[in-house]
């Protein structure tokens, strides 16, 4: 039970946001995604960020909960989740001066008029009697969702969101009754929480989600944490708590760790506070990946109940998959954050592992028969040609997958073999599974040529060959055909067999900026005296999400990788002395490293698809998936897998 609420069992969903309402409204999209999760085994579904305040006209992607417009919306909403048993809360939060994004908000409002410590934005800090009219209008809100058939709401007062903003002394310098002393700094938050109790009544879940480290000087620490917990216990209205970490600082990956994060990192901090609460329900939460570990985390009475964000996005049967003993069956997440990445450019929300997000059917979804049973080729056993595979056989299909290495993943497996890289094997592994038994017939070690498949007589094919990285054209050809600067690929494999301790400096010239160049960099740590890292532009990690790219930065910074940025190599280095000469690439200036033991590049991949024309003038229906179409993220390989498999 949460205030007076019954919940059906200790699993609930975490606020994530979809980007699938338009125009503030409540989409079909919106609905089947949240029934999906529900229908999945989720007790209680916290949504995203919902419009509850007068000035969030302007953000379309917030369902309107700030007057009756949306009503019908809102009790389409409730009724759709409630109906199968599970809780639905709504979220209350306003991002204040916050921003993910490059650019300052031109109309932010703040404690204080203190610069966001990622957009340098400086808001507006809100009058004295202003805070009161936001909480008449949250109040409101929160009236209206228990009118529409919500159960309750979830008051997000971490991540460095508004109220964030008003609790911490780092961002809060008023000299009102709003701020200074602890008393004053809650003062926003407490008189929010009475008078939503005051006009919701209960039973009605009053849930609250506090900074339990947001790893800024001078802001909320964990002892901090605890002074406001107390507080909360005396005030005796909040029905349950959860903890987040980080803010809209350098620490903003801290909320949302990352696969090279290990499992629960907060699990200490969010039991000491669970200890501070005095009964009030704790959720435990961050990087709960397998129902084991949510088991481990009530076991250790670390929380009450569990929230899952990531792993429901990936597979939102979940819940029920951990109930009746089908874990094998689950699609785990990777904890790659390219879910957050997508939301946080303004595009709605989908996942590396699962194809399916917001589709209807996503619980438990297995395929269509087909109307005609066809022999199909897959060439490329990477996750394109591994999801095409399976789910072609699945629908009935004969299909036989030629893979030119000994094992599957492609150039995934390579990467789950880089530091702090192996959970993307997930990937994979629940293919190769699927496909099994599904009959897909494999055959490894094969460099597949028209004459292969053509003895199949096959009535498709499905290329996902994937793509080779390009040759830095700055250089001189001869050092690629004599193999003295290795692809990253071919080095990092080099490095992998038992490569001995040596002198020097491992120089990777990065002009690809994605997350396995990073890895492959803190594998060259272990071996290399020195790593560096050159790059024409002004940074790394340049396409990665943000939260990717701080603990990009993060981790080269603490193994002492050097970045250089702004140039490219030099055609008249030394290789054969150890020199590489980089030069500027605006004002031409050259700077000599002169101890280099290996030179390798990271750069744009060209596709692989010259099997392609000759398959067509055979005649055969041929398609492209993945890199061999184009080269891009694994979002888009198992994507297009998927569609593939769903279309032969």
């Amino acid at each position: 039970m949460l205030g007076g609420v019954r919940l059906r069992n200790r699993v609930a969903h975490a606020s994530m946001t979809t980007r699938f309402a338009k125009e503030q409204r409540v989409t079909d999209r919106l609905l089947t995604h949240h029934v999906s999760r529900a229908e999945g085994g989720c007790a209680m579904i916290i949504t995203e960020p919902l419009a509850v305040l007068a000035w969030q006209t302007d953000e379309a992607h917030k369902v309107r909960a700030y007057d009756d417009t949306e009503m019908d919306g809102l009790k389409r909403w409730a009724e759709a989740v409630e109906s199968r048993d599970c809780r639905l809360l709504g979220q209350i939060q306003d991002p204040g001066r916050g921003m993910h994004h490059k650019g300052r908000k031109p109309f932010s409002f703040s404690a204080s008029a203190l610069p966001d410590d990622l957009s340098w934005t400086v808001p507006h800090a809100l009058e004295t009697e202003r805070v009161g009219e936001l909480v008449e209008q949250i109040a409101a809100a929160s009236e209206r969702l228990r009118r529409a058939g919500f159960s309750g709401v979830e008051i997000s007062a971490g991540h460095g969101h508004l109220i964030h903003q008003f609790l911490s002394p780092h961002s809060n310098i008023r000299t009102d009754r709003y701020g200074g002393s602890l008393e004053n700094r809650m003062r926003f938050l407490l008189e929010m929480i009475r008078a939503i109790r005051a006009a919701a009544g209960r039973p009605f879940i009053i849930a609250l989600k506090l900074p339990g480290d947001d790893g800024i000087p001078g802001g909320i620490d964990v002892v901090e944490s605890e002074r406001m917990v107390h507080e909360l216990v005396k005030l005796g209205e909040v029905d349950a708590l959860a903890f987040c970490q980080g803010s809209h600082h350098r620490t903003l990956e801290n909320h949302l760790p990352d696969l090279h994060w290990p499992r629960m990192p907060f699990n200490a901090l969010t039991k000491r506070l669970r200890m501070a609460a005095d009964g009030i329900p704790v959720a435990a939460l961050a990087r709960i990946v397998e129902p084991v570990q949510a088991e481990q985390a009530l076991a250790e009475e670390v929380g009450d109940f569990v929230q899952l964000g990531r792993a429901l996005i990936t597979d939102p049967a979940w819940a029920n998959k951990a109930f009746s003993g089908r874990e094998h069956e689950a699609r785990w997440c990777v904890s790659c954050n390219s879910c957050w990445g997508l939301i946080a450019e303004k595009r709605p929300i989908a996942c590396d592992n699962n194809p399916r997000v917001g589709t209807a059917g996503e619980a438990d979804w297995h395929p269509t028969p087909a109307p005609m049973r066809k022999r199909i080729v897959v060439v490329g056993a990477g996750p394109a040609g591994l999801e095409a595979a399976w789910v072609a056989a699945a629908r009935g299909h004969a299909v036989t997958l030629f893979g030119a290495g000994h094992g599957y993943g492609g150039k995934l497996a390579l990467l789950a073999r880089l530091p702090g890289s192996e959970q993307v094997s997930s990937v994979y592994d629940y293919q190769i599974v699927r496909g099994t038994n599904a009959g897909v017939r494999y055959e490894f070690g094969v460099t597949a040529t028209e004459a292969d498949i053509l003895s199949l007589q096959p009535d498709a094919v499905i290329l996902a060959t994937g793509a080779t990285q390009s040759w830095p054209t700055m250089l001189p050809e001869t050092w690629r055909d004599d193999g003295i600067v290795p692809d990253i690929r071919s080095a990092s494999e080099m490095l992998l067999h038992g490569f001995p301790r040596q002198p020097g400096t491992a120089l990777i010239f990065d002009a690809d900026h994605t997350a396995g160049t990073y890895a492959a960099a803190e594998l060259m740590t272990q071996i290399f005296d020195r790593v560096a890292i050159a790059t024409p532009r002004p940074q790394i990690a340049a396409d990665e999400a943000l939260v990717v790219a701080q603990g990009i930065d993060r981790r080269m910074a603490m193994l002492n990788v050097e970045i250089i940025p702004l140039v490219e190599p030099s055609p008249d280095s030394a290789l054969i002395d150890g020199i590489v000469n980089l030069r500027n690439v605006y004002s031409g200036r050259a700077r000599e490293l002169n101890d280099i033991a290996l030179f390798t590049y990271s750069t744009s991949r060209r596709p692989n698809d010259a099997l392609a024309e000759p398959l067509r003038r055979a005649g055969f229906d041929v398609k492209l998936i993945g890199d061999c179409f184009a080269p891009r993220y694994l979002l888009m390989a198992t994507a297009e897998g998927h569609a593939a498999g769903n279309e032969v």
